[in-house]
């Protein structure tokens, strides 16, 4: 208990810290163009104009509906001109804004071409060289945003390892890091031979019904990826709790593992949507449950590969026709659900790798509230 209280000693100091960042409103800030891109049903948001900092790619939507009827989804993406050696969708973040959900404009934000959070330059820190939004959620007064960085050269591959990281603020444009223990970081990557040693990446914070906190996490290991588990008493000190669903049999759309996920809590159950990743890097959301969100079985999908929600078919030009990922959900007052969710088009002969495809935002709806049956938004 006297941890907990220590926590919520330090999570009031750092809201008031926070909070003093500003309280003006997202919707009065200066607003940025849509941009146009080739989409199809249930894309709603596609890279930004000439000159935004996401006017390359746009990926990881974390919505939230807010209490005074405002929308707000935070993002990442970049520009053509961030750093190509990170081959990766990540670079900045940023913000847009939405009175219903489904129309969404853009909010410049006080840094680099109008982003919100961006690396910190610095080689001694986690995010030096490239971050991505991961998770935000409102505490009081203050957004709270978990976020993930990489530096350029720490390993052989440039933007890895990835270790997350938390940054507060008062008005969701400005924000202030968290500086944790590991140069920056709130938790460290795994030691040789552990399966979280290449990265922890996209963490997700939710606090249990006992008090402690969860941060649900994937990583990459022997070519597959694994959503894992840490938990904590104090939100700052974690113990890791190891992985929670192992790749699907062979042939299944998850045959090498689940990488992004959201964890939410549903009809008395957790649920975990997934993004399921096939041998060739085509990708779908599965389901997944749990009586206490710490042991997880995976739950067969309405598509007829067993995943949740597919991609859409190959070969036929749509911008999700290669992979779905980064759920968000929001759950609506008339019992339905919401996925945001992120597509990739399928790559073009001859090309390879995570810039060769195109990321937009996309959005499917469950009206009966079933996790395992969605249907994309299509106005």
């Amino acid at each position: 208990m006297g941890n907990r209280r220590s926590f919520l000693l330090q999570s009031t100091a750092l809201a008031v810290a926070g909070a003093a960042l500003g309280r003006a409103e997202p919707a009065a800030a200066a607003e940025l163009p849509a941009a146009t891109a080739p989409g199809g049903p249930g894309r709603i948001l596609g890279p930004g104009p000439a000159g935004a900092w996401d006017s390359e790619r746009v990926s990881n939507p974390c919505v939230l509906r807010g209490d005074d009827g405002l929308w707000r989804m935070w993002y990442y993406g970049r520009d053509p001109s961030f750093t190509r050696a990170i081959n990766m969708p990540t670079g900045r973040s940023g913000l847009a804004t939405s009175k219903d959900g489904l129309h969404w404009q853009r909010v410049a934000g006080p840094l680099t071409m109008g982003a919100v959070l961006e690396p910190s330059g610095r080689p001694e820190r986690f995010d030096e060289a490239h971050i991505g939004v991961s998770f935000v959620e409102r505490r009081g007064s203050t957004w709270w945003m978990w976020y993930f960085g990489g530096r350029l050269a720490e390993s052989a591959i440039a933007g890895f390892p990835m270790r997350p990281g938390l940054a507060l603020s008062g008005d969701g444009l400005n924000w202030m890091r968290v500086d944790g223990p590991y140069g920056g970081a709130m938790l460290d990557v795994g030691k040789p031979g552990d399966p979280d040693e290449f990265m922890v990446g996209w963490p997700q914070v939710l606090q249990a019904p006992d008090g402690t906190f969860r941060m649900y996490y994937h990583t990459r290991a022997k070519n597959a990826f694994l959503p894992m588990l840490a938990i904590s008493e104090d939100g700052f000190r974690w113990q890791k709790r190891g992985v929670l669903l192992q790749p699907g049999e062979r042939g299944a759309f998850d045959e090498a593992g689940a990488a992004t996920r959201t964890v939410f809590r549903h009809g008395g159950r957790w649920l975990m949507l997934y993004e399921g990743v096939a041998p060739d890097l085509y990708r779908g959301i599965g389901l997944a449950e749990s009586t206490d969100g710490l042991s997880w079985r995976k739950v067969r999908g309405s598509e007829p590969n067993g995943s949740a929600f597919a991609h859409a078919p190959r070969g036929s030009g749509l911008w999700d026709a290669r992979g779905l990922g980064c759920p968000s959900v929001v759950a609506m007052p008339d019992g339905a659900l919401r996925m945001y969710y992120i597509g990739s088009n399928e790559l073009q002969p001859g090309t390879a790798g995570e810039l060769a495809a195109v990321h937009q935002i996309g959005l499917a709806i469950s009206r009966d509230g079933d996790p395992a049956r969605w249907r994309r938004w299509d106005a």
